[in-house]
């Protein structure tokens, strides 16, 4: 009972307290003095190119003793993160000046064209990588790297960016390479561990230096390391600051160097460490989600509105209208102008497709279901930034999970619709969707091989996935869908006749076509906001935390689609058209064209230019605009149903 509470109080405060407290989901781990402490890279991103790059692609210093591969789990194999070990040397409290770690090549300088309008050609991977603005992401204690973005204003504040660049390009095109970073790491005493000190704080500052060194081969010795590696920022040079000495161009031999400065902020407890990368989104500040749920909310007050006017008030009044019995022809003419009633014999008649349409909502209750336990779980903090892939496997096993409910649900719905090919409506429902997801997934892949991209996913990772989809996911949609077919066929409170009713003309607006234009805005009005910080959190690399709204809006959204398909659905009941299967499933699933649609206007953030990018980026969001029309379609038509059933059931039919 007391857990039951604790995580009850958690869930309800997620929200309030997000930026104060974020459950880390790692134990602290505390180092005695000069304890040797593991620096470890991470793949390259860039918000210009969506293929992150593995970090020793480019010619990076590498450790003595070989790469070595950090055990990575599932979720970040899938996510393209590529965590090694480094050659940095640092020690705990142990400051280090002007460390030299090696000298590489980076290839031949840039090369100019004759026509000056046109950009230089860049000849190595490296300047390529610089003009698309690739970052470093370091791991220091499961802490990630930031660096600092001053900027003038009133209070003269300091912002964070996670990741640190690894060169810059000059006024004149000329690319550089950062080759010296000086590595700031905080500390505070362990209270619990006399002698012992926890990590909680990793900055990296990253500058361009022209070393004058020599090098024959066995003893590297820098020349003048006093004036090369002051610890005076001012004297260094990055892409804001003036050097003296001048910047060192990403060509030719070039000397990578590091500091590592210690200072101890009793300030900052370990397990807000993570505040500055979570606050990183300043610029879009926490009273900007809560505008996203007032507007959210606006929007459900509005529609619920219409229900109230529309539907309560005009369907108590047919209802008391029929259930009355007609004395003279007026009467029997004015009830013939209401034309729900008219159709009771053939409302709940099966559609057209009805193993697609069953398949369907199948595997958009299985989405949903997945995507609702998800927040949920994150909304808890048991998915923490710091738990790197944990947020995809969560995905994953909870779909994989959810193979039950989709087999119940198509098995229920498709029996109903006295459907006798149940085999091939399970197999479908088992492979259909993931079956697409899995094609999608593996074409993209070979766009990621192609750009020897980290995102790439390795053989023995494709194995696993399989493994879960036939091993886990289909016996249990097998599994529900048997149950499921062993029940009874949902009950109608009509009965459904022989012969079709001729359905009348209908108005413009209720046609198809309008329907979808529609009844897609207001549920997408209800999340846009809180869909930029998703994408933007996907596509540019941030962090997102802030679950406890995310639940609150997803909410909102279910709650939007439901009402908009019931009212969809009354007017064309009114209308005498009683096909409403599948135009409440569009109807409330027509949200995924507009989320398609903003993926177009948010693409113009990332400033890609490569057919592989464009692929990799439209293929993932029709992916996800798809997932989205399953989930909010079937949300959609059991609203509408449970409606038709409550509607019906309340009259008497003669």
């Amino acid at each position: 009972m007391m857990n039951a509470v604790v995580l009850t109080t958690a869930f309800f405060l997620t929200g309030h307290f997000a930026h104060g407290f974020y459950l880390p989901g790692v134990a602290p781990k505390s180092f005695e003095d000069g304890e040797s402490v593991e620096l470890k890279v991470n793949k390259l991103t860039s918000i210009e190119d969506p293929f992150p790059l593995d970090y020793y692609s480019l010619p990076f210093c590498q450790p003595i003793n070989g790469i070595e591969m950090v055990n990575e789990n599932l979720g970040e194999f899938l996510t393209g993160d590529r965590i090694e070990n480094s050659p940095y040397v640092i020690k705990m409290k142990t400051d280090t000046y002007c460390e030299q770690l090696c000298v590489k090549n980076l290839g031949k300088p840039e090369i100019p064209t004759k026509d000056p309008r046109k950009k230089r050609r860049p000849p190595n991977k490296t300047v390529d990588s610089i003009r698309k603005k690739y970052h470093n992401n370091w791991i220091v204690d499961n802490l990630p790297a930031a660096s600092r973005l001053d900027y003038s204003g009133e209070e003269n504040d300091i912002l964070y960016w996670q990741g640190f660049a690894i060169g810059f390009t000059d006024e004149t095109g000329t690319s550089y390479i950062n080759n010296h970073v000086n590595i700031e790491l905080q500390y505070h005493v362990d209270e619990t561990e006399e002698g012992k000190y926890r990590i909680v704080g990793f900055i990296v500052q990253p500058f361009s230096i022209k070393h004058e060194f020599t090098d024959d081969g066995k003893d590297l010795k820098l020349i003048n390391s006093m004036r090369s590696c002051n610890n005076d920022a001012t004297d260094h040079t990055d892409h804001t600051m003036a050097n003296p000495i001048g910047s060192q161009p990403a060509s030719g031999q070039v000397l990578f160097t590091y500091d590592v400065i210690w200072s101890e902020n009793p300030d900052v407890h370990w397990a807000s460490r993570w505040d500055i990368y979570l606050n990183m989104n300043d610029s879009y500040p926490i009273k900007i989600h809560w505008v996203s749920i007032a507007n959210s909310m606006v929007i459900v007050i509005v529609l619920s509105a219409m229900i109230a006017a529309i539907l309560v008030r005009n369907l108590r009044r047919d209802v008391a209208r029929y259930q009355s019995v007609p004395t003279d022809e007026e009467r029997a003419e004015d009830l013939e102008e209401f034309g729900w009633k008219l159709v009771h014999a053939d409302v709940f008649r099966p559609p057209s497709y009805p193993m697609l349409i069953a398949i369907c909502s199948g595997s958009g209750l299985q989405i949903l279901f997945m995507t609702l336990f998800t927040i949920i779980i994150a909304s808890m903090g048991f998915i923490s930034p710091s738990n790197r892939g944990y947020l995809l496997i969560t995905l994953l096993v909870l779909y994989v999970l959810m193979g039950f409910v989709a087999g119940y649900a198509m098995s229920r719905l498709y029996k109903t619709f006295k459907g006798k090919s149940w085999q091939k409506a399970t197999t479908l429902t088992a492979i259909g969707f993931p079956g697409i997801a899995f094609i999608i997934f593996f074409i993209l892949n070979l766009f990621a091989v192609s750009q020897k991209s980290s995102d790439a996913v390795p053989f023995h990772t494709m194995v696993t996935l399989m493994a879960l989809w036939f091993g886990i996911s289909t016996p249990l949609v097998f599994f529900g869908a048997t149950i499921g077919f062993k029940k009874d066929a949902i009950e109608f409170p009509v009965n459904t006749s022989n012969i079709p009713r001729k359905i009348p003309a209908q108005p413009w607006f209720m046609g198809a076509i309008p329907t979808l234009i529609i009844g897609g805005i207001m549920p997408f009005g209800s999340c846009f906001l809180e869909l930029y910080f998703i994408m933007s959190s996907v596509w540019l690399h941030q962090y997102y935390y802030v679950f406890g709204i995310l639940f609150v809006v997803f909410l909102i959204l279910l709650l939007t689609c439901a009402e908009i398909a019931i009212l969809y659905n009354y007017f064309q009941l009114c209308g005498e058209d009683y096909q409403w299967w599948w135009r409440s499933y569009n109807t409330s699933g027509s949200i995924a064209l507009y989320v398609f649609g903003y993926s177009f206007v948010y693409f113009q953030q990332l400033e890609a230019n490569t057919f592989a990018s464009y692929a990799l980026y439209f293929g993932y969001m029709g992916l996800v605009s798809f997932m989205i029309f399953l989930m909010t379609g079937c949300v959609g038509l059991y609203s509408s149903l449970y409606f038709n059933k409550i509607m019906f059931a309340s009259i008497k039919i003669d």
